[in-house]
């Protein structure tokens, strides 16, 4: 669990960055997969994802890739989530939402507040899928 709770402090570090749609910087901006990719960087982890994708036209398989390709394993979504996990919601049509559990709510990209922020569990949103971090040490 240190490594899960690594993981959602230093989502939680990312609250009040500002917001960048494709941002994978903390300082210049993030969007919703900047905030999971600096939160990976922050705990020693390199992160490959994608930097140029269109807002509506992602799928599930991207999200399954990248989360694949970056140590997380998908969840039973009838399973209890727990601090680190990321979730996939879906806020309207053909648009897909990360966020990051963590002991204090969810930390996520805020596009219409145009920050990072903090907001209390559970997700608004439909959820579609999570994911947990399995390994916890850089490859």
């Amino acid at each position: 669990m240190e490594g899960h709770r690594a993981f959602a402090d230093a989502a939680l570090g990312l609250v009040g960055a500002p917001f960048r749609l494709q941002g994978r910087d903390c300082t210049t901006g993030l969007d919703c997969i900047g905030v999971v990719a600096c939160a990976l960087a922050k705990t020693g982890r390199t992160s490959r994802f994608p930097k140029s994708y269109h807002l509506r036209s992602g799928s599930l398989a991207l999200f399954e890739r990248g989360a694949d390709a970056h140590g997380f394993r998908r969840l039973d979504l009838d399973q209890p989530l727990t601090l680190g996990d990321v979730l996939l919601c879906r806020p309207g049509p053909a648009q897909f939402h990360l966020m990051v559990l963590t002991g204090r709510g969810l930390v996520h990209a805020h596009a219409g507040l145009g920050r990072v922020v903090l907001m209390p569990a559970p997700a608004p949103w439909p959820l579609i899928a999570a994911w947990r971090l399995t390994q916890l040490q850089q490859d």
